[in-house]
């Protein structure tokens, strides 16, 4: 009871009478659930479907499938277990677990349109269509999840790591570390259908930083005084106290002493004992 009671404090000091906003871990999991949704539909019903690859870890396993007959969800996820340790060490532990999350409702994802989706979109006849709806989706399904603060898979933690320790767009890095993926699948895949799935992986970069981008547009960040060290600023309150004039207090006027001649010329009544009995 002593709990509620402290939590209804807290949300009155905090919201006031106003009902608070969804919680924002609930508002982020279902903007990143959402995103693998689009993410894994992409991926099956439009470039699995329609013999397109796919860059990252994903392709990896797209490529293991068409080869091998893997399962693209479990290749895809044993791929990632690795990077997301990695990133438990590098972004924390909080960030890990939504990287989980994110992997595991990916491959959740993809594993029920694998089995029991009954659509079917034939796109054999215009691959350009194809690279274009599997871009923008991709795009905006994997831009969502970033936003969100998780990732899709070991890709997705890489393009973010390296993004945030060089000058590149994670769109620009998105695309660079799939289009080495795309060049392996050459050796396996026919060049046409490689070729479309450059122009995929193209736009779905360029729509990661856009919906990225959007994100901290909507909500910039405010200007904050940087903080000073503690004894930093003891020597500058030093050095400002010593260079401001101070203004000391005017002298007492010294009380003068008078000699007995000086007394009477001023008419000042002198004690006969005081003159030596003079």
């Amino acid at each position: 009871m002593r709990t509620m009671e402290q939590l209804r404090k807290k949300e009155t000091e905090r919201y006031g009478n106003k009902v608070p906003a969804l919680p924002a871990f609930l508002k982020s999991t279902g903007m990143m659930m959402f995103g693998t949704m689009l993410m894994a539909f992409a991926f099956y019903h439009i470039n699995y479907v329609n013999h397109l690859s796919e860059g990252g870890f994903v392709g990896l396993a797209l490529l293991g499938s068409y080869i091998a007959g893997w399962p693209a969800a479990l290749t895809s996820l044993l791929l990632d277990l690795p990077i997301i340790l990695i990133a438990w060490y590098l972004m924390g532990r909080k960030y890990m677990y939504k990287a989980l999350l994110g992997a595991i409702s990916f491959s959740l994802f993809y594993e029920w349109c694998e089995r029991y989706s009954p659509l079917v979109i034939n796109l054999h006849g215009s691959l350009l269509a194809a690279a274009i709806f599997s871009g923008i989706l991709t795009g905006i399904g994997a831009g969502l999840v970033i936003r969100s603060g998780s990732a899709t898979g070991g890709d997705d933690i890489l393009a973010v790591l390296i993004s945030q320790r060089s000058r590149f767009k994670i769109g620009t890095v998105f695309f660079l570390m799939d289009a080495v993926v795309l060049v392996v699948s050459l050796a396996f895949m026919p060049l046409k259908e490689t070729l479309y799935t450059i122009l995929a992986v193209w736009i779905s970069g360029k729509l990661i930083t856009l919906v990225t981008q959007g994100s901290n547009q909507s909500h910039p960040k405010t200007e904050t005084v940087p903080s000073v060290p503690y004894k930093q600023a003891i020597q500058d309150k030093v050095k400002i106290s010593s260079t401001v004039p101070v203004v000391q207090p005017a002298p007492k006027p010294a009380k003068a002493i008078l000699t007995n001649s000086q007394r009477s010329l001023a008419g000042v009544s002198v004690h006969p004992s005081s003159t030596g009995g003079s």
